[in-house]
């Protein structure tokens, strides 16, 4: 199979700004280099990576209005400091749930982002 890793998901949002201060303040992520694209929003790096695209409702798939995507369940990151970042999300009064799995052995948490956009982090443990 051709695949390697997931490159970046690209959410839509009617709010740009909270959006972005949601995925920076909660996940951590960084906004960085966006191309000089015709239309506004925001890349969100995990270190070297551009792993969330925000672009507005009305500007999916490139830009301009668009049918061609819908929502989607949810996506994941692995993740660590299980503990640091459900104290981050209780802080911030965000709505979670979490489940730990043995085998394999990984503690998980689950949350919407602003937009209704399910977000899942999986904890490996040792």
């Amino acid at each position: 199979m051709g695949l390697n890793v997931l490159h970046h998901v690209t959410v839509k949002t009617d709010d740009l700004e909270a959006t972005r201060d949601f995925y920076s303040d909660v996940l951590g992520l960084e906004v960085g280099f966006r191309p000089d694209l015709d239309f506004p929003g925001y890349w969100l790096y995990c270190g070297d990576v551009p792993v969330v695209h925000l672009v507005p409702r009305e500007n999916a798939i490139g830009g301009g209005p668009s049918r061609d995507t819908g929502p989607f369940d949810h996506f994941a990151f692995l993740a660590s400091d299980f503990d640091g970042i459900k104290a981050t999300l209780q802080q911030k009064g965000i709505k979670f749930r979490e489940n730990h799995i043995a085998k394999p052995a990984i503690d998980q948490l689950f949350f919407p982002d602003n937009n209704n956009v399910m977000v899942e982090l999986n904890f490996p443990r040792s």
